[in-house]
Order: structure tokens, then C-alpha cells, then sequence
């Protein structure tokens, strides 16, 4: 699902990629989690004013007010990396599943993967390096790059993952395979429905105390399904931040969702994404619908970037993003909605902040909110 198209006498302003870089040392690239799961620090960050401030993530109870709906994304992260020898040569291949487009048909991205030809059968490892009986064969290669795997010997691929897969920990994590803990810590207390190859890291924050403290505040907490891809990781490589194209990933909201999030907006009160998948969920969704949220399902590539209006979400929660990155985008357009330079200049400005001040970055590191 795209945007709604844009006037003809309308020209996107030529921001570049290179204008959303910055310096970020190497040892606050968080590489394992916290102790605990709110044992991060959260930065908030007003928009009307620029004020910064430095709290614990607990202290997200003192930004909520009664009436708020937070909107959290309840998808599971499946173990999508696989590995296998080629069938014939014994050559190692990695795989990661992509998209399910039918069962045991799977996309997906493999390396090395000008090896996998199509025809290539691939042999799939158990954990400890022995060889299944299930077998992997490339069917299709698309422009991307991307291959589309049949898979044999198996009654479903899906079945087996949970025993031979890894979870696919984002490549920044520089160490090798899963930590111990990561099967617990690398997915939301609140996920359901399995689909993600990336986890909606903002949700990692939270435990089941501090969800139930934020409901007796009066908070409504909802829940989204965004499917995340591997587009996540995908660097912007384009010059124009406009010619850059997304990756589609599945979503659905549900009658509960819709109906609070809508009777927030009647009501006057604020609707918080816990996520930039929530969020993007929320707005698209709202493109479609005149600027309203209903019951819906489908696939977005809606790409955010500044400037742009947001119809839907009033705080963003967030965790820390890569320099040049489609989130770190999306999130300066909502740090100054409509403005091409202000949200961009106040994002780096705080993320200077937030360097200075060692907050740990990316999927396991800190969070931070934006209101």
C-alpha cells in the first residue's frame, strides 16, 4: 500500500540521505540487553519546546496521562535463520526467510548468495551442524537479489523452525549465533501472532508490571500486528531519500484497536506508538480511511520522512536508529511535522545529546520518547 499520490504541482525537496548522518562510537552499539527488561534509560524529548530530559524507562509512568492509548505491535519473531550445505558441492549457505508466500514456499535471502542458483538444493543443518533430511531448493531469483525457496521433506518448513532456526539478531550484534537469553529477550512480552523477522524493539522494554501500572493510570494499552522484514536493516543507498523504496510488510488492526484509538481522537486525548511500527501502521492505515483508523488488513510501504503531516499518532516511543536510516527519518519528520530541516536538526541535535550522555544504541539499547 503506497501514500495517497501527490499533487502534480507538487515537488519532494531534494533531501539527502547523507544530511541524516552521524558519528556514533562503536561501544554504544548495545550488544546484549539490560538486566532487566526496564532496566534501560529513557530520554524524553518535547517537540514544542526542544527541552531534553534523562529519566529511567519506569519514569515513562509520569508522561501518561488518563485517556492516553498506547499502541503497542504484538508480533512474534520467528527463529528465520537457517543453515545448510549445498546438496552436491557441501558449500555452506545461510539462509533467512523473508515472506511465506504459500507452505514450504518461502522468499528469502541467502549467502554467498551468487551460489544459489537456481536448481541449487540445499541441505538444512540442525544446531549442532548435522544434516536434516529436509531440503531447500531455489526455485526463483528476483531483482533484489532474493531467492524463493521450495522446501521438501518436511510437511511444513514453519514446524521445524523453533528446533533448527536462530533468531535473526540484527547485524550490528557482532557476536556469533544466539546468546542465552536472547530467546526471551529478543521478542515482547506481548507477542502473539509469529511473522517478524526483526523484533519491534520499543516493545522490549516492557514487563507485565509495568503494563499493568500504566492500565490503573487510566491508560488504554491496544496492540497492532506489523509482520516486520528485513527491510529494517536495508541502508537507504540512494541520494534522494525520495527515490528510496520500501520493502511491503504485512499488518492488521483489530475492532478494539480501532475503536479506542478513534474515540481518543473524538475525545481529545493522545494516542502513543510504542514503536515505529506502530506508527507507520497507524498512519497508513489512515491514508487510506480520510484520516481515520478502522478495522484493517493488508501490506504498507508507506516511507516517513520529513517533511510530513501525521494524522493519527501524538507520541512516539522509540529506541535509538542507524545514521541514514529510514527510521531515523521517519522519526525527524515527527519531531517537527510538515518541516523539511527543523525535525532533522532537532533529531541530531539530540542524538549529540544522547551520545554525550552514553545512552546505548539500537535494538537493545535505550528508548526514547517523543512528544
Amino acid at each position: 500500500m503506497n501514500c495517497q499520490p501527490l499533487p502534480r504541482s507538487f515537488t519532494l525537496p531534494s533531501v539527502r540521505t547523507a544530511d541524516f548522518h552521524f558519528d556514533l562510537p562503536a561501544e554504544l552499539i548495545a550488544q546484549q540487553p539490560a538486566p532487566r527488561r526496564d532496566g534501560s534509560r529513557l530520554l524524553v524529548l518535547q517537540r514544542k519546546t526542544g527541552s531534553i530530559q534523562h529519566h529511567q524507562f519506569p519514569d515513562l509512568l509520569n508522561f501518561l496521562q488518563a485517556g492516553d492509548v498506547l499502541v503497542l505491535n504484538n508480533s512474534r519473531v520467528i527463529p528465520a535463520r537457517l543453515h545448510g550445505n549445498n546438496s552436491e558441492s557441501g558449500g555452506k549457505f545461510e539462509i533467512l526467510l523473508l515472506k511465506e508466500t504459500a507452505v514450504n514456499d518461502w522468499w528469502a535471502m541467502l549467502r554467498p548468495g551468487k551460489r544459489a542458483k537456481i536448481g541449487t538444493r540445499i541441505r538444512l543443518q540442525e544446531k549442532n551442524g548435522a544434516l536434516t533430511k529436509i531440503m531447500a531448493t531455489v526455485t526463483a531469483v528476483n531483482a533484489e537479489g532474493h531467492r524463493r525457496l521450495q522446501f521438501s521433506e518436511t510437511k511444513n518448513i514453519r514446524s521445524e523452525l523453533e528446533a533448527l532456526g536462530e533468531l535473526p539478531l540484527p547485524p550490528y550484534i557482532e557476536r556469533r549465533g544466539e546468546w542465552p537469553g536472547d530467546r526471551e529477550r529478543y521478542q515482547t512480552v506481548f507477542a502473539q501472532p509469529a511473522g517478524s523477522v526483526a523484533a519491534p524493539t520499543a516493545g522490549l522494554h516492557f514487563t507485565p508490571e509495568l503494563l499493568d501500572k500504566i492500565r490503573a493510570l487510566g491508560v488504554k494499552t491496544c496492540f497492532i500486528t506489523l509482520h516486520v522484514g528485513a527491510g529494517t536493516f536495508l541502508p537507504v543507498k540512494t541520494e534522494r531519500i525520495a527515490d528510496h523504496k520500501m520493502h511491503a510488510e504485512r499488518y492488521e488492526i483489530s475492532e478494539a484497536t480501532a475503536s479506542a484509538i478513534r474515540e481518543a481522537k473524538k475525545t481529545g486525548h493522545r494516542v502513543i506508538a510504542a514503536g515505529t511500527t506502530a506508527l507507520r501502521t497507524l498512519e497508513s492505515v489512515a491514508r487510506e480511511n480520510g484520516g481515520t483508523v478502522n478495522v484493517y488488513g493488508g501490506e504498507t510501504d508507506i516511507f516517513l520522512f520529513p517533511p510530513a503531516q501525521f494524522q493519527v499518532v501524538d507520541g512516539l516511543l522509540t529506541n535509538f536508529h542507524l545514521p541514514e536510516s529510514t527510521l531515523l527519518m521517519l522519526i525527524s519528520a515527527f519531531a517537527a511535522p510538515g518541516e523539511s530541516v527543523a525535525g532533522r536538526e532537532l533529531i541530531l541535535k539530540t542524538y549529540a545529546e544522547a551520545i554525550r550522555e552514553r545512552y546505548r544504541f539500537f535494538s537493545y539499547g535505550d528508548a526514547m520518547l517523543i512528544l
